[in-house]
Order: structure tokens, then sequence, then C-alpha cells
């Protein structure tokens, strides 16, 4: 299975423009048929003016027969891409591994943050494996959809995504959190694996998979 997190950084004023032509347009004329779409969002903490989505495909080899079709989706190419084209300013992709499946939240709404992490050389396997371990304590302080390790273009990355009612409940439950004495256990255990770490804070578009 191949994760695929795309990241859009659209030039200013132009993310409505670019939503509702997703919403109107691409999402209509993409589906699932094309790979699986989990989400899409907008940055509300971080670089703003971004979308973020993600995808799973049964191969790479899949994602690239797949993504050859969808050239030939006309509503795609004549109508959604020149829509799109002049309001992006970057994209970025990054191939992702699953440490566990995808798992939405029981209840729509709420906010995300993914949180992005470069390990020490080598040490991103070991970092997922002990975030697996420590998962259903963790889990009492928030809902995670899901743990990744980079592939490419970084492979020395973790990725975790996180499902909070609101944002106040969010720092509510992180506080708690470092009171967990598993949690100390765990930072302990991965001491010295994370160099750099960074997060993002997410909502989702009306038309995303999670809403």
């Amino acid at each position: 299975m191949l994760h695929e997190l795309r990241t859009y950084t659209l030039n200013p004023g132009t993310l409505p423009a670019y939503m509702k032509a997703s919403e109107t347009i691409g999402r209509p004329a993409r589906g699932n048929n094309y790979g699986t779409n989990h989400g899409y969002w907008y940055t509300e903490f971080g670089t703003l003016n971004q979308i973020w989505h993600l995808w799973t495909y049964d191969s790479y080899a899949e994602r690239t027969r797949l993504r050859a079709e969808l050239q030939n989706n006309e509503r795609w190419t004549q109508e959604y891409i020149p829509a799109i084209r002049p309001l992006i300013n970057r994209q970025d992709i990054r191939f992702l591994n699953a440490a566990k499946p995808i798992t939405p939240p029981k209840a729509e709404g709420g906010i995300y943050e993914l949180r992005m992490y470069r390990t020490a050389l080598g040490k991103a396997p070991a970092w997922a494996q002990a975030y697996m371990d420590v998962m259903p304590a963790r889990e009492k302080y928030g809902h995670n959809v899901g743990l990744w390790t980079g592939e490419a273009p970084q492979p020395n990355e973790g990725f975790h995504m996180w499902n909070y009612s609101s944002v106040d409940a969010r720092i509510a439950m992180r506080k708690a959190l470092f009171q967990d004495p598993d949690w100390h256990v765990f930072l302990q255990r991965t001491a010295g694996f994370v160099v750099e770490m960074e997060s993002i804070l997410l909502l989702p578009t009306p038309y995303s998979a999670m809403g």
C-alpha cells in the first residue's frame, strides 16, 4: 500500500477559488476512481494558503497507471486543471509508509493536527515502532488518524495526524498527556531519535472525506 501526501501552496487570496473548483469540478470528476482520497484540509496555523490532501494506492505501479488514466478524463484535463493551475504557486509530494491503518474520527468536525518529525539517520522505523507501542496510552488524549514513516523524498521522517474537538481541547489533552507516566517512558525510549519537529493545524474542507 502506498500513501501519498500532497501539499499545494497557493497564491495569496486564491484559497476560496481553489476550494470551489475542487468541490464542484475536481472531486466529482475524480472521485475515488484514480486512487482513494482520505481527506482534504487547509491550513489554519503554520504556512498559510495551503491545501493538504491524502491518498492511497495499491502500489506505485498502480498509482502510475491510474494517474495516466486520469489524463483521459476530459472534465479533469479541460475544466479542472485550467481552473486551478493559475492558483498554485508550489506542489510538494511525500510518499509515506503506514505504521497503522488510517482511522477516521468517529464524529465529524473538529481540528486536525499533522505533526512532522525529522529523525536521526535510520531512526524513523524505530521511532514509529515505539509510537505504536505507546499508542494505547497516547490515544487517551486525542484520536489518532494515522502514523507513517517517510519513503520519499525524505526517508528519515515520521508523521502522525490527530483529531481534536477544538484548539482548547487539544491544549488540555496535551497538558494531560505530559502527566502520563507511559508517555514519559516513551520519551525516554526515543530520546535522541527526533532532531526537528513541525506541527500544522488543519481544518477540513467542505468536501473532505474526513469532515
